[in-house]
């Protein structure tokens, strides 16, 4: 064990070197190499890549276009490109309904609506990027307890380390340390839903095709990933009871292979092959104030989203983006980029967003788990209008590719 007698100094430091807190620790390296101005960056994190990484485990997320284009300005999609599987195309449907409608890139004049990244794939590229930054990297390391101050705060980490820092950026997921020991409150609401996650073979190619379909017990989502010698594969999130979810965990393959099938339908072909499997409970989890002394919190440490609209990762990036512009501004005007200004301007700009995406998540949970007939009916006709009507998905589809604001759109004529 190593221990310090005085801290060491740093300007920002991350707790949390998931997608999120490493995400921002390579664009704020990449702003001070920009703005040639020293920046010290500290990250903390318990595991590397491929060690049991919580936040880099074998799930995939979709990321989508305007997040793309996020990564692709701070330099970091590049470097992820490879990795990818786009989506092209996605189709929603209502089992048992006539409601379904369909989302295609080329009629965006885009090459995709989004990409699929495999986690722990992606996790392990980011840390060798963060290697080769001006980033110092505690991993593997835990804060053990945090201690606001007037000018900085104080970190101990776990092997007797401290760390100043002006601002700490809480990146360390739903069971944060850093707002548990500031005993910060915590809304939550379960949405009595368990998601199992797992990667499924098939049969046929998946031709850059996304599925969300809408079952009894709730939504279904197929995304598509790179194949595997030859053979396509689908990344599958389904969201079950917590009962269902038990028998599917615990089923053998054959049986889960014929469920998920009888669920989902034929679109994606037959379903020949399945991974491990693996489940965690739906809940909607945020703190309406994702701000205290000298610290912000970004990504599942502000907000944890039901997966229904992939929306996660992508808020979380636009939560990181917007820290960075206000961490930007704050250098610019020679300001302390910790005091109560930054924190306060942060939170200002993030507010409409955060509640805006964290509603309509909420009320698609709610309209497409409900089997009541008033509202069956009113999502298979909405769902039937955007196939009729092709202008009035527009909208939907800038929602869905993370279109926040004039100049992201502009892009994506």
């Amino acid at each position: 064990m190593t221990t310090s007698s005085y801290p060491k100094p740093f300007d920002i430091a991350i707790v949390g070197g998931a997608m999120a807190g490493a995400t921002l620790a390579l664009g704020l390296a990449n702003l001070a190499h920009t703005r040639q101005q020293s920046l010290r960056i500290a990250l903390i994190e318990a595991n590397r890549p491929g060690d049991g990484h919580p936040g880099f485990d074998a799930r995939s997320i979709a990321i989508a276009q305007g997040s793309i284009f996020e990564l692709t300005r701070l330099g970091i999609w590049p470097k992820l490109a490879h990795l990818g599987t786009a989506i092209e195309n996605i189709h929603v449907s209502d089992r048992g309904h006539f409601g379904m409608t369909t989302l295609n890139a080329k009629d965006f004049h885009l090459p995709y609506l989004g990409q699929v990244v495999e986690l722990e794939r992606v996790g392990a590229k980011l840390f060798n990027l963060l290697e080769h930054q001006d980033v110092s990297l505690f991993c593997p390391a835990k804060v053990a307890s945090i201690a606001a101050g007037v000018d900085e705060q104080l970190l101990m980490l776990d092997d007797g380390t401290a760390i100043s820092a002006k601002l700490v950026v809480a990146a360390d997921g739903l069971h944060s340390k850093v707002r548990q020991d500031f005993k910060l409150p915590l809304e939550q609401v379960d949405f009595e839903q368990v998601a199992l996650v797992a990667n499924v073979l098939t049969d046929t190619p998946h031709s850059e095709w996304a599925y969300e379909r809408f079952t009894d017990s709730g939504p279904l989502a197929i995304l598509p990933m790179a194949n595997v010698d030859g053979q396509p594969r689908v990344s599958l999130v389904w969201a079950l009871a917590p009962e269902h979810a038990q028998l599917m965990l615990g089923a053998d393959k054959s049986a889960f292979l014929d469920a998920l099938q009888d669920a989902f339908g034929h679109r994606a072909g037959r379903f020949i092959d399945v991974g491990e499997r693996h489940a965690y409970p739906l809940k909607l989890s945020y703190m309406a104030r994702p701000i205290y002394q000298r610290t912000v919190f970004i990504g599942n440490a502000a907000q944890t989203l039901h997966p229904i609209a992939g929306q996660g990762f992508n808020l979380g990036l636009r939560d990181l983006v917007c820290l960075l512009e206000v961490v930007d501004e704050a250098l610019e005007r020679g300001e302390d980029i910790g005091g109560a200004k930054l924190t306060h301007e942060y939170l200002s700009r993030r507010q409409q967003d955060r509640d805006t995406t964290i509603t309509n998540v909420e009320f698609l949970v709610r309209g497409f788990s409900n089997q009541h007939w008033p509202l069956v009916a009113g999502r298979n006709l909405g769902l039937r209008l955007l196939s009729w009507c092709p202008p009035l998905k527009t909208p939907i589809a800038r929602k869905a590719m993370g279109w926040k604001s004039p100049q992201s759109a502009s892009q994506f004529r």
